[in-house]
């Protein structure tokens, strides 16, 4: 009986994730995930956009996708900036060549999606590469625009990373990440993400939040407050946003949303719902009172 009812959960679980990546994305398209964009900037919210890759899809492909979303960015004034996902590309620098100096010409900032730990390292290399562009750009007049990175809470190593993107000169988006440690897999993540904002507070230029957790986000955001470091609440759409929309209004806090597009988004929400089951009774609730997935002004 119990067996039973845990798939009956499971399957409303994941129906009510892909009901709300229908609400906010539907069919998964760059001008859906654009148009989200424009919705949220008036509200007064920026957002991020991102293409989810399908399996074995061609490098080069990927990276079209990505050009196609500058394009886009560059004359939507929306004030949203690009996430890549360095492997997709296979670390070509080539093509993440291509992309960082389109970005650049347009005055729009690339961030590097953290993957699993045994690509930290290339990743890292990717973004130094995307850095040195940036600043022979910038040499040659380009508009101003950031490179940055994710840094997970679970990684035992994040804390150097957190050192070295500090000397890149990177904003940083800390997040819980989807990948254990397999050098360290008990690490405790919420303990993990604050010792990194400790980490990061008054040594980089920026630093995004990114948790669907209240208590989480409160903290580090608190103490990046305390610290004087300018920082901002980062959401997920398809994930429940009321409880951390809910921190950012106390804390008075900037909030970007990340808005991915492409044929992988959904079920990479669905493995974190089942990493994190409470994500699924909090988005059950925002269902059952009405305001599923709502982004009010602040």
């Amino acid at each position: 009986m119990k067996k039973r009812l845990r798939r009956v959960l499971g399957a409303a679980f994941r129906l009510l994730i892909r009901l709300a990546a229908s609400l906010f994305v539907r069919g998964g398209k760059l001008p859906d995930a654009m148009a989200v964009c424009h919705r949220l900037s008036k509200q007064g919210r920026t957002g991020t956009i991102g293409y989810f890759n399908s399996t074995g899809e061609p490098p080069r492909g990927v990276a079209d996708a990505s050009l196609a979303a500058l394009d886009m960015l560059a004359t939507a004034g929306v004030g949203s900036y690009l996430s890549i996902k360095a492997p997709a590309l296979t670390f070509d620098r080539a093509l993440i060549g291509q992309i960082v100096d389109r970005a650049g010409r347009a005055g729009i900032g690339v961030h590097f999606d953290s993957h699993g730990h045994d690509v930290a390292d290339p990743t890292f290399d990717a973004i130094e590469h995307a850095v040195r562009r940036l600043s022979a750009a910038q040499a040659a007049g380009a508009a101003g625009w950031t490179v940055g990175c994710t840094l997970p809470g679970r990684w035992q190593r994040s804390l150097a990373d957190a050192d070295r993107a500090a000397e890149l000169g990177l904003r940083v988006r800390v997040a819980k990440g989807q990948w254990v440690d397999p050098t360290h897999p008990d690490i405790d993540m919420r303990e993990g993400c604050l010792a990194l904002v400790d980490r990061l507070a008054g040594k980089v230029h920026h630093v995004a939040i990114a948790s669907h957790d209240p208590p989480l986000a409160y903290e580090a955001l608190r103490r990046l407050q305390r610290a004087g470091a300018s920082c901002e609440l980062e959401l997920l759409v398809g994930l429940p946003m009321q409880g951390a929309l809910r921190v950012a209004r106390e804390l008075r806090v900037p909030v970007r949303i990340y808005v991915p597009f492409g044929v992988s988004w959904v079920p990479y929400a669905l493995t974190h719902v089942q990493q994190n089951p409470h994500v699924a009774l909090w988005a059950l609730r925002d269902a059952t009172l009405g305001r599923l997935f709502r982004l009010h002004t602040p």
